[in-house]
């Protein structure tokens, strides 16, 4: 019983597998910017992420230690979602142009690109709005509804134009929405409007260069020197890693700059040529782990709001991973969007971290029915 409670306390509600599965990955992209620093001339990469990793791991335990059921009272999710649209809506005014988007506020020393922490906000707002409805989420309305908060911020996100971030909040609604239990007609609709949609987009909306990413899509192979050269390199790249790799800085797409962004978009790109087949196995299997221990945590929720915030959690990791690799293997179009706890940024690694500080803080608050599951999980019992 002393034993129990003593690894109880020290645990602090923190899933320290989680923490465990999270720690190599960070440092797979650490020695990746380290490997193509020197030949770069860009050794700021390796010395900023490492303190954006403290200042990130800091805000996790902080948040773990956050009662977040405040959460669940509707003024404050409406008063962050205004807040944030209309944070969104400041970029067009004062925003920063970089890679022909208009998505980050430049201060000087340092880049913020707010939509992140918007796909946060939203995984929150759709978790309280279906927790309220579950009974009744067969209605259709409700899916317009929900589909109203995530509509919003696409069309702020898509304007600017970042086309990764607006599939990643359609993906964040649409897995949502799946979960709540949405029935097989209304799936239909939405899928048939969804094509209505894209169409007329298509045809109206989509600037030149995003259509050549879709068309990149179908063939990369449709303008090797123009838009579809970073596909073309990073499948290069990660062919070229063969089963074990070339070896550590021996990375010749990186070093020699054919492979573009090698430290945000196609780190996976870079990792692979490095470190083969092998190694991109590994990768996979930590982020597999890491989804796991998310969804595990979802099971021991107090309440519909904090399981479904932790499946929308998990839906946010799982689509910036399968877009981000997608894109690195040519599979599908460059969004511009990083790879979970491995691609260079503050902005997106302060929002996975605070997440997973909000998911921390639901487990110390977790069922008291599964409470001793918790505790003998972490005591291998």
């Amino acid at each position: 019983m002393y034993k129990r409670n003593f690894f109880s306390k020290i645990s602090f509600g923190v899933d320290w597998l989680l923490v465990f599965f999270i720690v190599p990955l960070t440092l797979a992209g650490l020695i990746t910017m380290k490997s193509f620093s020197p030949t770069e001339g860009a050794g700021d990469f390796f010395s900023k992420q490492i303190i954006w990793l403290l200042i990130s791991f800091a805000v996790f335990f902080v948040f773990s230690f956050i009662d977040f059921r405040f959460l669940k009272r509707t003024d404050v999710l409406v008063f962050l979602f205004l807040f944030f649209s209309g944070i969104l809506l400041l970029l067009f005014i004062v925003g920063h142009i970089s890679n022909g988007a208009k998505s980050w506020f430049s201060l000087g020393f340092f880049s913020f690109q707010p939509v992140d922490m918007m796909k946060l906000v939203l995984v929150l707002i759709l978790a309280k709005y279906f927790f309220r409805r579950h009974v009744e989420i067969r209605n259709i309305k409700h899916i317009f509804i929900s589909g109203f908060y995530a509509l919003v911020p696409f069309i702020l996100v898509f304007l600017q134009p970042d086309f990764g971030s607006a599939m990643i909040i359609f993906f964040i609604w649409f897995g949502m929405a799946l979960i709540s239990g949405i029935s097989k007609r209304h799936l239909l609709l939405i899928v048939v409007t969804g094509t209505v949609i894209f169409s007329l987009l298509w045809v109206f909306a989509f600037a030149p260069y995003q259509k050549d990413r879709i068309k990149n899509f179908l063939n990369p192979a449709f303008s090797v020197h123009g838009s579809g050269y970073n596909t073309i390199q990073a499948t290069i790249a990660v062919g070229s890693g063969e089963i074990i790799g070339k070896g550590l800085g021996f990375g010749t797409q990186s070093r020699l700059n054919f492979l573009p962004e090698y430290q945000t978009d196609f780190i996976f790109a870079a990792f692979a040529e490095e470190w083969g087949f092998i190694g991109t196995l590994l990768i996979f299997l930590l982020f597999g782990l890491v989804i796991w221990r998310i969804l595990q945590s979802a099971s021991f929720g107090l309440s519909n709001f904090e399981t479904l915030f932790a499946i929308g959690l998990a839906i946010f990791f799982m689509s910036h991973i399968l877009i981000n690799v997608g894109m690195n293997l040519g599979i599908l179009p460059v969004a511009g969007i990083p790879l979970p706890f491995m691609s260079y940024g503050g902005s997106h690694l302060l929002t996975e971290f605070m997440g997973l500080g909000i998911l921390m803080s639901m487990r110390r608050y977790s069922r008291s029915a599964h409470r001793d599951d918790i505790k003998n999980e972490f005591l291998g019992m």
